[in-house]
């Protein structure tokens, strides 16, 4: 369940994500083809992404689209192997502890990597 503090931090990894790659609010909305107003509202808190907006927001921002819906709570672990889609790419044994631990530890880390991600993408 999404509650209010993960709705924060949501909010917070999107806006750092955008600050991290350097983008405006309005070269955002232009890329994204969202308005400039509601994307503000997102980073502030005040409205909750729809899944269908952050496959708009996902590709400029540096995020895989199912890591980011993961990390929204939009998708669910994959059915095949009990797990989240993005453990696939992780070390077996950090994806098993990681799957241990609670969603919003498991949405933390998500952000996390994923911003990391983005920054060694950016850097190549």
């Amino acid at each position: 369940m999404m509650t209010a503090n993960n709705r924060n931090e949501l909010a917070k990894m999107l806006k750092q994500q955008r600050q991290m790659a350097e983008l405006t609010l309005r070269e955002l909305a232009a890329k994204s083809g969202v308005s400039a107003s509601h994307l503000g509202r997102i980073e502030r808190g005040e409205r909750f992404p729809s899944g269908h907006i952050l496959r708009k927001i996902a590709r400029p921002l540096g995020f895989d689209e199912s890591l980011l819906l993961t990390t929204a709570g939009y998708l669910s672990p994959d059915s095949e192997t009990g797990e989240p889609g993005f453990y696939r790419g992780l070390d077996p044994y950090v994806g098993k502890v990681l799957s241990e631990e609670p969603v919003e530890v498991q949405r933390t880390v998500i952000a996390i990597l994923t911003i990391l991600k983005s920054v060694a993408r950016a850097k190549e």
